[in-house]
């Protein structure tokens, strides 16, 4: 009897776990235990590369967006397992890997060889060694004893060099060095005229030049550190009333969507839909949305200079650059974090604790308001405060901080901001004073014997927005000036709207400003109540546009940046602005490259790209610390609702 009694709880359990059974989101981020099993799996394979290779990418190879749909219409329990699939990038023999793992059925798919122009994101390892073995080269020794400078006091970085036509290119950084000696700021005591570049395949000096000296800026007035400034103010310790947080799926108010962690992109939003009060239904917003490039060029086209023009992304990752987030500092009180991992250099996991942050925000914003004094004998005052919902990650690229925000609001907008801050990239003259000034300088003098240098950042996002659906057109509502006819009144003139929806590519190609319009992705199959298009505004912020020459080598590998807003026909394997493999890129992969196929993009699933372009021309407030330059856009419900969501709580 025991024996059969034990069989029994034995099917129970077995019953119950099957009937239990969960499955992992798509779109989840590699697990550590993945990552482990990804690099034992191309160990044990047969791949000619297996000696000494170094792992630059490795991350979930983009799902089937009809396997990640029919995930969540089926509530998380699908009938079928879905695919689950690593893209790994690895450099041996000189050469670039691309393998595809299975890690469901634990084996290699493809693996091929990467002919083409360019080359994958740095690791930071061979950034470090660069920077160490500079410092041990004997000609640089000898530079530094003649400056009369102490070498254990030197810092040097290396920065990636770009194309400028050459035939053949090699793996290789440039580096550059900064005397510390009295402050942490190592930014601000630049050490010019030393060229060293430097071969990141044979892991050796290439080329060094000692060609000039100049005074080294000094070290008083350039430190940072808060022990050395006041405090800053104290967020309050509220309570997330709304928010539940399950693995990566966010759920606060009305809005549900998935957030994961990507060495490349950093923090990604997908998914994103939005419960109708009225219709009692999840709608589909935003299917995936995150950072796709930055493109940093520096405008001193001098020798020490020219090469700076940085795509960050594709070079180094936001991800691999992101900060461990400080409570009270870089969140608030509040705020829930979310760990990430990253894959290091042999394809081990690394905790990067604390990636992203999760908070509502109590800003002083008004959500609502109206005062009426029309009804006899009463004041009717009514409002609301604006809470949102936060969605941060910080990455520090070199000098730079990039704070990364994605804001949720309860109208059903999605607010995205950049803020910048950091410090600034300088270089030292022999001036004092803007007085003694008699060439070019390229930049602002922020301190005696210290000129930072003019730079744009264009951060582009990709944006597969699924408006209440997955075909949608991309609409541009032009405003027009018109004359009044046919009317007998004063008036002389008027605006109307003219509303173009673009049937290909070539049409949504736009610089703004040049004319008032509002820019829309509508689902054509969908109207509301009184015959409007279901849509979903893009409200621009600042948005400069590249003001270099189209034939300049930066300009042709960050070609998409002549336009703020492109719109493409949805493709997987089409996320990175400048090209997967950005570093030494010749531009012939990207954005501006796939449009040029003008391909159909009505009432079909599209991609919108919005590139968020700073021209900075530092000033002194600037130095030694920036304070934090904001921009921002929103994507805005736009007769998507029959009314606004917040009257439904009224």
């Amino acid at each position: 009897m025991n024996f059969i009694r034990k069989i029994l709880i034995l099917l129970f359990v077995a019953l119950k776990c099957c009937h239990t059974q969960t499955f992992q989101h798509p779109l989840d981020p590699l697990s550590p235990n993945e990552v482990n099993e990804i690099r034992a799996i191309i160990k044990k394979s047969n791949i000619k590369f297996l000696k000494n290779v170094t792992y630059h990418f490795v991350d979930l190879d983009e799902p089937d967006k009809d396997d990640v749909l029919e995930f969540l219409s089926s509530r998380g329990k699908p009938k079928s397992v879905f695919p689950r699939l690593a893209k790994v990038v690895v450099r041996g023999g000189g050469e670039t890997y691309e393998v595809v793992v299975d890690l469901i059925k634990k084996l290699i798919v493809s693996d091929r060889v990467y002919n083409g122009h360019g080359y994958p994101p740095l690791t930071f390892e061979e950034l470090l060694q660069a920077s160490l073995l500079t410092q041990k080269y004997p000609k640089f020794l000898e530079s530094i004893s003649r400056r009369g400078l102490n070498a254990s006091e030197i810092s040097c970085m290396p920065l990636t060099i770009g194309w400028f036509g050459e035939i053949v290119t090699k793996r290789a950084v440039k580096i550059t060095c900064f005397y510390r000696n009295g402050t942490t700021n190592i930014y601000a005591r630049p050490i010019n005229g030393l060229s060293i570049l430097f071969d990141l395949e044979s892991q050796k000096v290439a080329r060094f030049m000692d060609r000039y000296q100049t005074p080294l800026p000094k070290a008083q007035g350039t430190e940072f550190q808060p022990s050395r400034l006041k405090p800053g103010p104290i967020f309050p310790n509220v309570t997330n009333s709304k928010l539940t947080i399950r693995n990566n799926m966010v759920t606060w108010g009305n809005w549900k969507f998935h957030v994961g962690f990507n060495s490349r992109a950093g923090v990604i939003i997908s998914t994103a839909s939005i419960y109708d009060v009225k219709e009692k239904i999840d709608r589909r917003v935003l299917y995936r949305g995150h950072v796709s490039e930055t493109f940093v060029p520096y405008m001193d086209p001098t020798e020490d200079w020219y090469y700076r023009t940085f795509m960050d992304l594709g070079e180094f990752g936001f991800g691999k650059s992101a900060d461990t987030l400080a409570p009270l500092v870089d969140c608030p009180g509040n705020a829930e974090f979310m760990d990430g991992y990253l894959v290091d250099a042999l394809g081990q996991p690394q905790l990067l604790p604390r990636a992203i942050c999760i908070f509502e925000r109590y800003s002083g914003d008004v959500a609502w308001k109206h005062t009426e004094i029309g009804v006899p004998g009463r004041v009717i005052r009514r409002g609301e405060p604006e809470v949102t919902l936060v969605v941060r990650l910080v990455a520090t690229v070199g000098n730079y901080d990039y704070i990364l925000d994605w804001e949720f609001r309860q109208s059903g907008s999605i607010t995205v901001g950049v803020g910048l801050t950091g410090v600034l990239e300088m270089k030292a003259t022999s001036y004092t004073s803007v007085n003694q000034v008699d060439e070019e300088i390229y930049g602002t003098m922020v301190a005696k014997n210290t000129i930072a240098i003019n730079h744009d950042h264009f951060v582009t996002y990709y944006l597969d927005l699924d408006v209440d659906g997955g075909t949608n057109s991309f609409m541009q509502a032009k405003l027009e000036s018109t004359r009044v006819k046919g009317l007998h009144t004063p008036r002389k003139s008027y605006w109307r709207v003219k509303q173009e929806i673009a049937k290909r590519e070539a049409e949504a190609r736009i610089r703004l400003g040049l004319e008032p319009s509002e820019l829309m992705v509508v689902n054509p199959n969908k109207k509301t109540n009184v015959g409007n298009y279901v849509g979903y505004r893009l409200v621009t912020g600042q948005s400069g546009y590249s003001l270099l020459a189209d034939n300049d080598y930066p300009e042709k590998r960050a070609a998409y940046t002549k336009y703020q807003v492109w719109v493409t026909p949805y493709r997987k394997s089409e996320r990175w602005a400048g090209g997967f493999y950005a570093d030494q890129s010749h531009g012939d992969d990207g954005l501006a490259v796939w449009a040029r196929r003008n391909r159909k993009i009505e009432n079909e699933d599209i991609v919108v790209w919005y590139t968020m372009g700073f021209h900075h021309v530092p000033c002194q407030e600037d130095f030694p610390i920036m304070s934090t330059l904001h921009n921002s856009f929103e994507l805005r419900p736009t007769n998507f609702f029959d009314k606004n969501q917040i009257a439904y709580k009224s």
